[in-house]
């Protein structure tokens, strides 16, 4: 069996614990969510129900679930029958009696614990006690949730990713409540779904949200702070291998949305620091500008972010800057000099504070360990700006300089996250692999924080975080207590 686990079958054997298929499976709600839920189990061979109290909602789930099918006939990754069979297996209904054989049910409404709530006393009415209720809450408590049901040890988290069809994580959330074989079940449904189940603790945000909070908040911080421009601070993480930077993805998600996301993880911890929602976020809520959605959020649609493509043109890459590039390139933790100047990565001090401690200017790139595209460095003094420019273009990089900010931009964030990745650990949220797992296909991440940490190197990466803490003179970037016991 490969890492996605095998197609749907009538039952498996894991251990000496019999896991039998679901055959029938009802989705509640038929917005983006509950249709791609829908699709994948219907693709699967299962029998599917989608349910909502809207026609509106129904039709356009119809519509755009049998669009779907066709364009996977068209680009040639489902045939024509097998298509067919797929669209037959579905009905939409508007009474939730229709749900009454299904095995398992599936919630994805609104984000609403009391709306939620009422959903699942209907269900449990309707349904066989026998039957599992999972929801695909992305932060509400799953053992909240399920303390007003007569059965909570039937209920289950089951958390998808949006676009369901293509994003392969699932996050199992068990309830204090959840039976252990309601768990087995679903992660076995999961992986004959085609998807990597990642079991996770009932805690705010799980894996993923909880971990990825500081790509948002750190993206939000740099504009906040004059860092760069929203377009430079985008252009910098698609450089270091994210699909989207954090404040056009935040666009994409909706501001209100992915805000909420942010106040409910840091309500849910009772105030710990390291979730601060931020306040560059709350104003745009605050002005409607939502995003994509809206035509405007950080961005104005269409349009959006515009990729920048560096300063400095025409700086030489001398062979002393050649030599320094190539010694940081071999060394990235190493200082080196070029032209009387210190060259370094950022250990998050600032470059005037490293100048002070060198006796000397000096030049501070941001992560370096990014492949190719533009590159961010602050710089002591104005002498070394073409310096730094020049040792960009011996690497074949575009240049941009930054505001002298402890530590950067990239490498901050960076940083950040594979510390709340440690904390994750650290309270038994899930395992090193499981999170980073759960990082690269829940949230598309290039690689694992843990891994990040590793190849960063963890001895260094406690010294960065330590140094943005003494610098910004905030604790939340103090290294973890498992980074530290780990380095």
């Amino acid at each position: 069996m490969d890492e996605y686990g095998s197609a749907l079958s009538s039952c498996r054997k894991r251990g000496r614990v019999v896991v039998e298929a679901f055959t029938r499976i009802a989705v509640c709600g038929a917005g983006s969510m509950g249709s791609g839920i829908a699709q994948i189990a219907a693709q699967a061979g299962a029998s599917v129900v989608v349910f909502d109290v809207a026609d509106k909602a129904l039709a356009r789930s119809r519509e755009v679930i049998f669009a779907s099918f066709d364009d996977l006939v068209k680009r040639g990754k489902l045939d024509g029958t097998a298509s067919q069979s797929a669209k037959a297996r579905l009905r939409w209904v508007k009474n939730l009696a229709e749900l009454a054989d299904c095995q398992l049910v599936i919630e994805a409404i609104i984000e609403d614990a009391d709306i939620k709530g009422q959903l699942f006393k209907r269900l449990e009415a309707v349904v066989s006690s026998d039957a599992i209720i999972a929801t695909n809450t992305s932060s509400l408590p799953i053992s909240r949730l399920a303390c007003d049901l007569e059965h909570p040890g039937r209920f289950i988290g089951m958390h998808f990713f949006n676009p369901v069809a293509q994003m392969k994580l699932v996050e199992v959330v068990v309830g204090a409540g959840t039976a252990p074989e309601v768990s087995i079940r679903i992660m076995a449904v999961a992986s004959d779904w085609g998807k990597v189940a990642i079991a996770a603790q009932d805690v705010p945000g799980f894996i993923v949200n909880r971990v990825a909070r500081p790509y948002y908040a750190e993206g939000f911080k740099a504009l906040a702070e004059g860092a760069a421009s929203a377009d430079a601070i985008d252009t910098l993480f698609r450089s270091a291998g994210f699909r989207m930077g954090p404040l056009e993805l935040s666009d994409l998600i909706g501001q209100d949305i992915n805000f909420a996301a942010a106040c409910s993880i840091f309500d849910g911890y009772f105030g710990r620091t390291r979730f601060a929602p931020q306040l560059r976020q709350a104003r745009l809520v605050d002005a409607g500008w939502l995003g994509r959605k809206t035509g405007r959020g950080v961005y104005t649609y269409p349009g959006g972010p515009q990729p920048m493509t560096g300063e400095g043109a025409g700086a030489e890459p001398t062979p002393a800057r050649q030599a320094a590039a190539a010694a940081l390139a071999g060394a990235p933790a190493a200082w080196t000099h070029c032209e009387g100047v210190v060259v370094g990565q950022t250990r998050g001090a600032t470059a005037k504070a490293e100048s002070r401690r060198h006796g000397k200017p000096v030049i501070l790139f941001d992560w370096l360990g990014q492949n190719d595209g533009l590159i961010g460095f602050s710089a002591s003094e104005a002498q070394a700006v073409m310096i730094a420019h020049g040792v960009a273009a011996a690497w074949g990089r575009p240049s941009l300089r930054l505001s002298d900010r402890p530590g950067l931009i990239v490498a901050r964030a960076l940083a950040q996250i594979a510390n709340a990745a440690a904390d994750a650990v650290l309270e038994q949220v899930a395992n090193e692999a499981a999170i980073d797992m759960a990082l690269r296909f829940g949230a598309n991440y290039p690689v694992g924080p843990m891994t990040w940490a590793d190849g960063f190197g963890r001895k260094a990466l406690v010294v960065l975080l330590d140094g943005i803490a003494a610098e910004t003179g905030e604790g939340i970037y103090r290294a973890s207590h498992y980074l530290r016991a780990t380095a």
